[in-house]
């Protein structure tokens, strides 16, 4: 029956399974639940449980589904032939799971109903040829992190909130399988020697984890999702991120080939925010990207893409951001665009924006304009380079012209809550003025910010470059206005 996918070397019907609890069905009747101890809060902040709560009766269910899908899924691989499944259509392969599934159910005597059947027969596809338990994670589009704190423990975000899902792994090894199975796809290994590891999963989704030792209550692995559609700079502006006079305003200075900072903190939206400025980039110039996990989306036609890569087992092999970064400066850009900047490549990322490759962008991380100018002295203070502290100042303020500040806020919502040009230097401090910033007014009751974007007051230093390029921006953009 299961000739195409079964094995050539194996009987037709699947082991018997050791455990002889999975075979038993009935399920006691739902216990009471313990009253919840009294617990102190603050009004203000609904506090979610820790767990997610499930009747006794579901939570049995689940169980049962768990052990049996463990010994359908040792069926499997004993009976399929995994080199044909890669070319086996989803339906075939679904097909094909049941079969065996169903033989596997008659040899013990269980029954099951429709909806578990069919969960079970989704479950085994997904671990067979998907993430696992992972996989309706990231099937679903409202979902825009998975963190995953041990087996037991998945987080998700959906609109700027952490939630705890229902989701589990069925032990550590379960969930130690699916990270080798994540890794060793991209040629990367994950153990005790190595602990940690960066990829990116088939759809550009960015994989981080960490293993024990190191990770003391079970692995940690986090997941940024890949957005399937870029998000253009229309999008942002309704989306609240930032408004029209600040869009313009930064049109012309990525047209005008401003070099360009984007900062902010962890998951305040830095990699979007460089996407959407890419794209005021003409469709002539020629782009090169470095990435140590190639995210960026670019629209252009003339995009070369350069991607970090980590040492080998036998710790050569390697291939930093500043490797590629040197190479680059050979390759005839007219732009380059870092992912990140976060080490000694801040050096040759300096240099190029000083030396003819005007309107290049990157991000770093830090909380606000000055700051992220203290982190550029810092960086380069740490890759060992030994320049007097007003010459490194100096190099800062004449590559970098704009610094964008993005940041998430409170009630998970993300703006561009700043954007500061570079003017130069006065005496030993760089000088920096403040064109738009988002002022905050108060909380709603369900803890929204309350809050606008506005202008300053102060004209732009670059204002005569805009116009040579042809962007002559109405001085209205520049006058400061309260909310309503």
């Amino acid at each position: 029956m299961f000739s195409k996918y079964r094995k050539t070397d194996t009987p037709a019907k699947p082991k018997a399974a050791k455990a002889d609890n999975v075979a038993k069905l009935p399920v006691k009747s739902e216990a009471e639940a313990p009253a919840k101890p009294v617990t102190m809060r603050r009004p203000s902040i609904k506090k979610s449980a820790a767990r997610p709560q499930a009747s006794d009766k579901e939570q049995k269910r689940k169980e049962r589904l768990g052990d049996l899908k463990i010994e359908l899924h040792r069926a499997l691989l004993d009976n399929l032939n995994l080199a044909a499944l890669e070319h086996a259509s989803e339906s075939d392969l679904k097909s094909e799971i049941g079969d065996i599934g169903q033989e596997f159910l008659n040899e013990k005597g269980l029954v099951l109903n429709r909806e578990d059947r069919s969960t079970l027969i989704q479950e085994l596809y997904n671990e067979v040829k998907g993430l696992g338990p992972l996989e309706p994670l990231l099937q679903d589009e409202s979902i825009n992190d998975i963190l995953v704190n041990g087996p037991q423990q998945i987080f998700v975000e959906r609109a700027g909130k952490l939630e705890l899902s229902d989701v589990t792994f069925k032990d550590e090894k379960h969930l130690l399988r699916i990270i080798d199975k994540i890794v060793s796809a991209v040629g990367r290994r994950v153990d005790e020697s190595n602990p940690y590891v960066d990829a990116r999963l088939a759809d550009g989704s960015r994989f981080n984890a960490m293993v024990p030792p190191i990770a003391v209550d079970g692995s940690l692995v986090s997941i940024r999702k890949f957005k399937k559609e870029k998000l253009a700079v229309d999008d942002l502006v309704n989306f609240g991120a930032f408004t029209e006079e600040m869009a313009a305003y930064l049109q012309a200075a990525v047209a005008c080939r401003l070099n360009v900072i984007v900062s902010g903190g962890t998951g305040s939206g830095k990699t979007t925010t460089l996407n959407a400025l890419s794209s005021f980039i003409d469709d002539s110039e020629r782009i090169l990207t470095i990435e140590d996990t190639a995210e960026l989306q670019l629209q252009q036609t003339h995009v070369g893409r350069m991607e970090s890569r980590p040492p080998n087992v036998e710790g050569k092999g390697a291939v930093s951001q500043r490797d590629c970064l040197r190479n680059a400066l050979r390759m005839r850009p007219d732009r380059i665009i870092v992912g990140e900047t976060r080490g000694e490549e801040v050096i040759d990322m300096l240099q190029a924006m000083n030396t003819g490759h005007d309107g290049s962008m990157t991000t770093i991380h830090a909380n606000s304009a000055r700051d992220g100018v203290s982190r550029l002295e810092n960086m380069i203070a740490m890759a060992g380079i030994e320049m007097p502290l007003k010459a490194v100042r100096s190099q800062i303020s004449s590559a970098v012209n704009l610094i964008v500040q993005a940041s998430r806020l409170q009630d998970g919502s993300r703006r561009m809550v700043s954007i500061t040009e570079v003017t130069g230097m006065e005496g030993e401090v760089i000088s920096m003025q403040e064109v738009f910033r988002y002022q905050r007014v108060g909380l709603t009751p369900d803890n929204k910010i309350i809050g606008h974007f506005t202008a300053t007051g102060v004209r732009s230093h670059y204002s005569e470059r805009f116009k040579l390029w042809g962007y002559d921006l109405p001085a209205a953009i520049f006058e400061p206005f309260a909310a309503e």
